[in-house]
């Protein structure tokens, strides 16, 4: 199979030349020809509509009262809530979430999500699908900075992984997902605050930035003659994307969600802009935000929503300040989906980096949970209307198909055309490394 092994200067047909060597160097028994179709193939990727949208929900939900109610269990562990019917004949979900039990035909729940390796607040196992421990040089590059390395922009105007992520009191919180070894070139673009004024042109002309651009590079060619770091080379990039917006209008324009007609906006909602505490906002307006960025060609579009760690009032936390928003957030941007033809295209993904336990602690709040948790998928053209998973009737233990967050993403990059069992990308020393460990979940398909 086709390894991709980083970018390399393309040819006029799309092979790099690194990869047409490679290809001459095994012009035996036919691999020429297998590796020329798979070359074939990735190209068609390249310019494929699909895309990613993926919701963190900061803090860590608890499953037992979204998506996994167990009633049957002793009132110290089953909570305050209530299971309520779905569009899907025996799915249940909590009574605060009646907008999403609506349209359960389009999602999936995941009730027995494992991997998360402690009870540290990190999402780094929700975008990398991996620990933090042992890490190859320059760390793990989360889902989206894979995808921007191997399959770059469907539009040089927008960038191919975006997030909405403003920053948090708590950095992992306020994190997009961080790029690692593939370096800041493939770093999320974060289109957040004052900066969004500047992605278009004002008082400056084409040929003025042509010019500025050409006396840019010219400087950086002496300082890059001394950088051993590779730094610039990723700098060169991100200066090429900066470049690339401000000549096109097609970043800012799907960022302006005032172009969006009433009643679509007001079926989303506004939400809160302000983090919740030292978490993300519960900002509805991301959502759409998030929908218009991949109409637009962007690949991976992430965000974060609210701060779910109910140590003390969980109930009232989630009932008050969080499930009705984020029900209305979620199922308006899957439905949205649906109307305009993208739900084939468009995966999505809301999850938290893990569970809470079981027994309802003395302050009415659940703590951490790491054994499992829960989250939802819905798009894709995947087999929605059913629930994969199941914990024991406490909601303690995976009981019956544990689902690792590895194996969703990779079942995500699958969705993107790239096979996540074969191809691999070079970490800072050189070695290549394996962009998932896991196997992408055959219930999906």
């Amino acid at each position: 199979m086709l390894s991709i092994l980083g970018k390399g200067r393309p040819l006029c047909d799309g092979i790099t030349r690194r990869d047409m060597l490679r290809i001459g160097t095994l012009a035996v028994g036919g691999l020429t020809l297998s590796r020329l179709l798979q070359a074939e193939q990735l190209a068609g990727v390249r310019n494929s509509r699909k895309a990613v949208i993926m919701i963190y929900m900061c803090g860590a939900p608890s499953h037992q009262d979204m998506y996994d109610l167990k009633m049957e269990a002793p009132s110290e562990i089953r909570g305050e809530f209530k299971p309520i019917a779905t569009s899907v004949p025996g799915i249940e979900i909590c009574e605060h979430m009646p907008r999403m039990a609506a349209i359960m035909d389009k999602c999936i729940p995941l009730r027995s999500v494992v991997g998360s390796p402690n009870g540290s607040h990190d999402s780094f196992i929700c975008y990398t699908g991996r620990t933090t421990v042992n890490q190859p040089p320059g760390g793990w590059p989360s889902f989206g900075s894979v995808v921007s390395e191997m399959l770059g922009p469907k539009n040089q105007a927008v960038p191919p992984f975006i997030g909405l992520s403003p920053d948090a009191g708590h950095p992992p919180y306020g994190s997009p997902g961080l790029p690692g070894f593939l370096g800041v070139a493939n770093s999320a673009f974060r289109p957040s605050g004052p900066s969004r004024e500047d992605m278009v042109l004002k008082d400056i002309s084409t040929e003025r930035l042509a010019n500025r651009k050409s006396l840019l590079t010219s400087l950086d060619t002496i300082r890059r003659d001394i950088d051993a770091t590779g730094t610039l080379d990723g700098m060169d990039a991100m200066s090429q994307t900066a470049f690339d917006i401000l000549t096109s209008s097609a970043l800012a324009s799907a960022l302006d969600i005032s172009q969006e007609p009433e009643h679509v906006r007001e079926r989303y909602g506004k939400g809160d802009p302000k983090n919740f505490g030292d978490g993300a906002p519960r900002n509805l307006e991301h959502f759409l935000m998030a929908r218009r960025l991949v109409e637009a060609g962007a690949r991976v579009v992430t965000l974060n929503f609210g701060r779910w760690d109910f140590h003390s009032n969980n109930f009232g936390g989630l009932k008050d300040t969080h499930l009705p928003q984020f029900d209305q957030g979620l199922s308006a941007l899957i439905e949205d989906l649906h109307e305009r033809g993208l739900a084939d295209d468009v995966a999505v993904v809301a999850w938290g980096e893990f569970g809470r336990t079981p027994r309802i602690n003395p302050d009415g709040g659940r703590d951490h949970w790491p054994q499992v948790g829960g989250g939802l998928i819905a798009g894709g053209g995947f087999r929605t209307g059913q629930v994969i998973g199941a914990t024991d009737r406490l909601g303690a233990e995976a009981a019956d198909r544990p689902v690792h967050f590895g194996e969703v993403l990779a079942s995500l990059y699958r969705h993107l055309g790239i096979d996540s069992g074969e191809a691999k990308l070079r970490d800072l020393a050189g070695r290549p490394q394996y962009i998932s460990v896991h196997e992408p979940m055959p219930e999906l398909v």
